[in-house]
């Protein structure tokens, strides 16, 4: 073994979705710094809430009790040995990956790591990133070479934010070192926290590939199911229907159609797409996957209006709630939600849009999209409303009345597929 596990000292630079829960699970076994340059951030996590609400408050103050620490103080992460950066790799406005997020941690890296130390990637690129973009970084800053004075590895995150019962511990995580020592090294660490195991991948490349396919095998598949709601719809055929009776083939994939935003799913097959080009081949799958999957809010939209119409509903000056706009059930994640694409296509048919999701937070929901939402059900109360989308199936949600907030002749939509027939016009 490279180093003795007991003498492992973390850092997690990073402390969102991803960050704060692998530092509250690595501060279980090892000494663990937790580094993040939002002091407001660090603050919060200190005084013991967490607004990702990833991390229980329970957990977190306890773990602050028996020594993890949170900090925006890049002089106190000094002697830690065990640097793991988990921060965010969104794509631009073009829909290229975007390494700002990465060049600054590993320029943090690089100003604090010592010979023999080991700093581990855990965000989300494409085969090579780790080597060829962020490594260099550190070696311009510390004059050190790979494998001689300091040690990598990459093991890619497999955070669900809301999901309380397939939390990091018992997710299996793939590791991977710079060395084949490193990587029974980096492999032992991660496994002496993670209840589900490991899975050692025999390179560095190998471990980013498999984490960047992985959202790419389900966005492409859910465009599948995507595409075929938008025929199935067309000839009068439920689209749950069709796939509850395929369902009972053994083999058959259970996909379910709906909006694909989010950090991970409707980004990832982004960096699969780069990699691809830069080796001269243009991803079609992929890339169609992506079309199809980006269109849907518009599609929704589309479909909402042409209901209202065939109801004989006025569509200019209508009024229109949504319920939800988080990029997924119970989570107050609002990063590249695809409700936002209905909100648009909507306004442009000059009508009157509520938004109401009692986990999203008004603040940033307005400083990121220029929405104003509501997240208390009184304030949806005093209006009767022409047609209602359920976008995102909040447990809030299963238990509202929906047709009591629409006039008599509404639309109700249902986008997630959870509500009963018998109170819907329609549905993906």
């Amino acid at each position: 073994m490279y180093r003795e596990i007991n003498d492992t000292k973390i850092c997690v630079i990073g402390l969102g979705y991803v960050g704060l829960p692998l530092a509250r699970l690595f501060s279980t076994k090892f000494k663990t710094i937790g580094y993040d340059m939002n002091a407001k951030r660090v603050e919060a996590l200190m005084a013991g809430h967490d607004a990702t609400l990833e991390v229980s408050d329970e957990l977190l103050q306890g773990a602050i009790k028996n020594g993890f620490v949170c900090t925006s103080n890049i002089e106190e992460i000094r002697g830690c040995n065990f640097y793991v950066v988990a921060v965010p790799t969104p794509v631009d406005g073009d829909n290229k990956p975007d390494l700002t997020p990465l060049y600054g941690a590993s320029e943090v890296v690089g100003k604090v790591i010592e010979k023999g130390d080991v700093v581990v990637y855990e965000s989300t690129v494409y085969p090579g990133v780790t080597e060829d973009e962020c490594l260099p970084v550190i070696e311009r800053a510390t004059g050190f070479k790979l494998n001689k004075d300091y040690f990598a590895g990459y093991s890619p995150e497999r955070i669900n934010p809301g999901d309380k019962v397939h939390t990091v511990e018992f997710i299996k995580k793939v590791t991977s070192g710079s060395t084949p020592e490193i990587g029974e090294y980096v492999n032992a660490v991660y496994a002496s926290v993670i209840s589900a195991g490991t899975h050692l991948a025999p390179t560095i490349k190998v471990a980013e590939a498999a984490k960047v396919i992985e959202n790419s095998q389900r966005d492409i598949n859910i465009a599948f199911v995507n595409e075929l709601s938008k025929i199935f719809t067309r000839m009068g055929i439920d689209t749950q229907d069709v796939l509850e009776a395929a369902g009972t083939k053994w083999n058959f994939i259970p996909m379910r159609p709906g909006l694909v935003g989010g950090h991970c799913i409707g980004v990832d097959p982004y960096y699969l797409a780069q990699c691809a080009q830069r080796y001269g081949y243009n991803p079609e799958i992929i890339l169609a996957g992506r079309r199809m999957n980006d269109g849907m809010g518009e599609y929704v939209a589309n479909q909402v209006v042409k209901l209202m119409l065939k109801k004989g509903i006025q569509v200019l000056d209508s009024h229109i709630l949504i319920l939800g706009f988080t990029f997924k059930e119970n989570c107050p994640d609002v990063r590249n939600t695809k409700v936002i694409d209905i909100y648009k296509a909507l306004q442009e048919y000059n009508l009157h849009l509520t938004v109401y999701d009692p986990w999203a937070n008004p603040a940033i929901a307005e400083r990121e999209y220029g929405v104003q939402i509501a997240n208390e059900q009184s304030s949806i109360s005093n209006q009767k409303y022409d047609a209602v989308i359920l976008a995102v199936a909040h447990d809030q949600f299963k238990e509202l009345d929906i047709k009591a907030l629409g006039k008599n002749n509404v639309v109700v939509y249902d986008v997630k597929g959870i509500l009963d027939r018998s109170m819907i016009d329609g549905r993906l």
